[in-house]
């Protein structure tokens, strides 16, 4: 399991995500953050980042805050 720290800024102009540091990434995100939506968004963008499907991702922390852990299952 490889684990990523992610900033987010919901209700962001565009999709964007750059690498910050090795595993770390500051993602900006359209979606607003109610219902899941931002969350959803975030995990979608960083699957494409990383070439593999978004339901190998999971956000074991931060949840309901900008600063999240994800984590890369299998």
């Amino acid at each position: 399991m490889t684990l990523f720290k992610v900033k987010v800024r919901a209700e962001a102009r565009r999709n964007f995500i750059i690498s910050t540091a090795p595993h770390s990434f500051a993602i900006d995100v359209k979606a607003k953050p109610e219902n899941g939506r931002a969350n959803a968004a975030v995990l979608s963008l960083l699957a494409q980042h990383l070439g593999v499907k978004a339901k190998r991702l999971k956000i074991v922390r931060g949840a309901s805050s900008p600063s999240k852990l994800v984590a890369l299952l299998g």
